[in-house]
């Protein structure tokens, strides 16, 4: 996917902070939630994402531990769906 169509699900005002589903293009559904970190900018540059897995959502959002997230890369999303609450 390309970036600025990833970003959408970022930013500000788009249901923030709420999980998504990801799909990719070689592996399963993955419901997380994008987060920005001190490398948000650089990642986003080169169209990599930081996403916290929904089974560690509480972790993250106790500790904010830049290491509950896992780094993926937009070319190998097809889509991302909001998840009705």
């Amino acid at each position: 996917m390309e970036i600025e169509k990833i970003e959408t699900y970022i930013k500000p005002g788009f249901k923030n902070n709420k999980p998504i589903e990801i799909h990719f293009k070689g592996r399963s559904t993955l419901t997380g939630l994008f987060i920005r970190a001190g490398d948000y900018d650089e990642l986003k540059s080169k169209n990599f994402w930081r996403v916290v897995h929904i089974t560690r959502l509480e972790e993250w959002l106790e500790t904010s531990d830049i290491n509950v997230a896992r780094i993926f890369s937009g070319a190998s999303f097809t889509s991302l769906t909001n998840i009705i609450s």
